[in-house]
C-alpha cells in the first residue's frame, strides 16, 4: 500500500479527514435559529443598513444580553424591540447576544488628540 511505503499512519490520515468535514458544520451551528428576527433590522452580521438602527456587531455579550432582557421586561420601552424581545426564550436571548458579540463590527477605530 501507498501510505505504508511513506511511512503514513492511516488512523491520523482519517482522523483529519473527519475533522475536515466537521469544520463547516461547527462554523455554522453558532448561528442562531431565529436570526432572521434580529437580522431584518439590524444585519445578520450586525451590521446595520438602517439610518437609527444601532449597530450589534462587536457589542459586548453582557450589554447585549442584559439589552435584550430589558426589552422583556419592560424596563426598556421601544415597541418594536419590546414585541420581538417578548417573543425570545433566554437561551435565544444568550445565543444572540453570543453570535453578535462575535461579529467584528467593521470600523476602525481612531485615535483622539
Amino acid at each position: 500500500m501507498l501510505w505504508r511505503c511513506y511511512n503514513i499512519d492511516m488512523k491520523a490520515i482519517i482522523s483529519i479527514f473527519f475533522l475536515t468535514l466537521a469544520l463547516p458544520v461547527t462554523a455554522q451551528a453558532n448561528k442562531p435559529a431565529k436570526l432572521g428576527l434580529c437580522a431584518a433590522c439590524h444585519g445578520e452580521n450586525g451590521i446595520s443598513r438602517i439610518p437609527g438602527t444601532p449597530h450589534l456587531a462587536g457589542q459586548d455579550e453582557a450589554y447585549l444580553r442584559k439589552a435584550l432582557n430589558d426589552y422583556r421586561s419592560g424596563a426598556r420601552k421601544v415597541a418594536p424591540m419590546s414585541s420581538i424581545a417578548n417573543q425570545l426564550q433566554p437561551k435565544d436571548i444568550a445565543a444572540f447576544a453570543k453570535w453578535y458579540a462575535a461579529q467584528p463590527n467593521g470600523f476602525k477605530r481612531t485615535k483622539t488628540q
